[in-house]
């Protein structure tokens, strides 16, 4: 096996993989310990290419409405800036609305209140759980895809982002929209001024592709159940 080249996107049999595996099927695995983040957080990475440490931190109030259109509104440090990213249709056919009212009831401020934070970010422990550690298998292994390919090539949670990156690319420049391709991941564009009408951001996000459509959250808790 070659040593790690750098992180590439999955291909299109990879997600269609990841996102049929037992997670968001029927069947519980032995010794599972499911968790809603385990089904929520591939997703919400897939259609906002936000990082984990980003999606962990959403609380409730990080839900808005604004000019008619829901967000997420990501928060981070670093090279990687604020930025509001509206809630794909795939997000809310998988039950989303459902979850949050499920978080409200249970009092909880976090959206992805079980997910637990190590030495406080919760990207570490969502790379063990997606990727193994050691013996430990990982979701990746648990679905019969390697981490690291046979050119060298790892796949990991934030690969999801370069699947997000690459179809907003492709809807941006048709849409001759480049500016919204920046601030979708977060860039900084020198060019570009803020903020960008939302109704042109939800334009650029649309046509993500979805991989499941019988993905949905209820679903998960009769799994489980």
């Amino acid at each position: 096996m070659k040593s790690h080249l750098g992180r590439r996107a999955f291909s299109a049999m990879e997600l269609h993989t990841l996102f049929n595996g037992y997670i968001y099927g029927d069947e519980r695995q032995k010794r599972e310990q499911p968790k809603h983040w385990h089904f929520w957080l591939p997703l919400i990475a897939y259609y906002t290419g936000a990082y984990s440490d980003e999606i962990g931190s959403l609380n409730l109030t990080d839900i808005i409405k604004k000019d008619g259109v829901h967000c997420f509104s990501f928060t981070t440090h670093g090279k990687i800036r604020h930025r509001l990213i509206p809630i794909h249709t795939a997000l809310w056919q998988a039950g989303l609305e459902g979850y949050i009212e499920h978080v409200k009831k249970a009092q909880h401020s976090r959206l992805l209140y079980d997910l637990p934070s190590k030495s406080g970010r919760y990207s570490e422990k969502v790379r063990i759980w997606f990727s193994g550690e050691g013996e430990r298998l990982g979701y990746l292994q648990k679905c019969d895809l390697p981490s690291i390919d046979q050119q060298g090539h790892k796949t990991a949670i934030s690969s999801l982002r370069l699947n997000f990156e690459q179809q907003i690319r492709i809807a941006a420049l048709q849409r001759a929209n480049k500016a919204a391709f920046y601030y979708l991941l977060g860039l900084k564009d020198e060019t570009t001024a803020d903020p960008l009408p939302l109704s042109a951001l939800k334009q650029v996000i649309a046509p993500l592709r979805v991989i499941n459509n019988n993905v949905h959250w209820r679903r998960f808790l009769d799994r489980h159940n």
